[in-house]
């Protein structure tokens, strides 16, 4: 019989009632360090208080009003992300997914207001993630998650990741613009090259396209930089963001240049609950912590940090580990055992992890996490790696 909660999940059987900062308590009282942050969501950690205050304040004034008004949080928090970015306008909606969708409506709309109506195609990458709706499953094109849903949603192109000598065989007459993440967070933590990015940045202005980067996961500090194309020197035409904007409240955004952003007329795009003043005060909490002095520098630091110490366990347990992958406090462990062996040695050593693609795990920890937490979280892996050696010999992952 199924159950009330639609199993849509393979839940780990473990159940929080409380944190604090990077911790977590089950509710039979066991604590974890928490390296998942709900998915690299959590971005102040757990019970920040400033956090905590601006939403309790929020919700005892007013919590939804829709946008048929004026809502004066979402155009401060608009005008700082704006003072902050490339951008010129902001779109607030509810999910990373939702930002997606809104960024290719914003590219396709483009096209057509400037005359250009059959570009419409948008070249994507292979290990992409934009999200479960149909069209940013279409946009992701992995198999496994489009099969049993219908025709696929025509208008995506996808190429090889890092290679620009695909990117340029696929532009043709139809292409509007190209989508791409810094950091392909949920195949296995690849990283673009900088070089790649710049180049793509390059191949749209000679050829009259977009560069839409989803910085769902990326954005809002956590490699170090607000934005992680901000390492590379590159800017988009437009962004979408999510996952940590607000600190853990549903919240995306998607920033544009006003040449893009100016398509979007009143009846041309939507949202019910998008940038109400509960979401909106939430993420100009999380803003003030993030633009204040020294912050992103510390993550940056936090960042080398946790690489330093697991490069040192990769070349400890060659037999465990592959690589370490990533940037800032976005992490992953390549494995040579498989991947769910090591995040259950990692689960007995009370730390979360979150699994991605290429049998790697991913390690993603409150942006407020401390010198002293990161020490205590190598420990731990290390510990893990020890379980793994310990445990009987199994298949290698493929």
């Amino acid at each position: 019989m199924i159950p009330a909660l639609m199993p849509t999940y393979n839940r780990a059987s473990l159940a929080f009632e409380r944190g604090q900062g990077a911790w977590l308590w089950t509710t039979d009282g066991r604590r974890f360090l928490d390296f998942g942050s709900g998915i690299a969501t959590s971005s102040l950690g757990h019970n920040h208080p400033a956090l905590v205050r601006a939403i309790a304040d929020q919700a005892s004034r007013v919590i939804h009003v829709s946008n048929l008004y004026r809502i004066p949080e979402a155009e401060r928090l608009a005008a700082r992300l704006v003072d902050a970015s490339f951008a010129d306008s902001a779109f607030f909606c509810n999910s990373g997914a939702e930002a997606n969708e809104g960024m290719v409506k914003m590219i396709r709309k483009t096209m057509a207001e400037t005359g250009r109506p059959e570009r419409y195609r948008i070249i994507c990458f292979e290990g992409a993630f934009h999200g479960r709706t149909l069209a940013m499953l279409a946009a992701t094109g992995n198999p496994k998650y489009l099969n049993g849903f219908g025709p696929v949603v025509d208008g995506f192109d996808h190429v090889p990741f890092n290679n620009m000598n695909a990117v340029r065989d696929a532009i043709g007459p139809q292409t509007a613009g190209i989508l791409v993440e810094p950091i392909q967070g949920e195949s296995g933590v690849r990283v673009a090259n900088s070089r790649f990015l710049q180049d793509l940045r390059a191949a749209c202005d000679e050829n009259g396209l977009i560069l839409g980067v989803d910085e769902v996961q990326t954005g809002m500090g956590r490699t170090g930089k607000l934005f992680a194309h901000e390492w590379t020197g590159v800017a988009p035409d437009v962004m979408s963001v999510a996952k940590g904007v607000a600190g853990g409240f549903p919240m995306g955004v998607v920033l544009a240049r006003e040449h893009v952003a100016r398509h979007l007329v009143p009846g041309s795009h939507g949202t019910t609950f998008g940038g109400n003043p509960l979401a909106c005060a939430a993420g100009n909490a999380v803003l003030d912590v993030l633009l204040s002095p020294g912050f992103l520098q510390q993550v940056d630091q936090r960042g080398e940090l946790l690489r330093s110490g697991l490069s040192e366990i990769v070349s400890e347990f060659p037999s465990v580990f592959e690589e370490v992958r990533g940037a800032g406090l976005l992490t992953g462990l390549k494995c040579v055992v498989p991947q769910a062996e090591f995040a259950d040695a990692c689960i007995a050593e009370a730390l979360l992890t979150v699994n991605a693609g290429e049998n790697v795990v991913r390690l993603a920890p409150p942006l407020i996490v401390t010198d002293s937490e990161t020490a205590e979280a190598i420990s731990r892996i290390r510990r893990a790696a020890r379980r793994c050696l310990a445990a009987p010999a199994s298949l290698p992952a493929r």
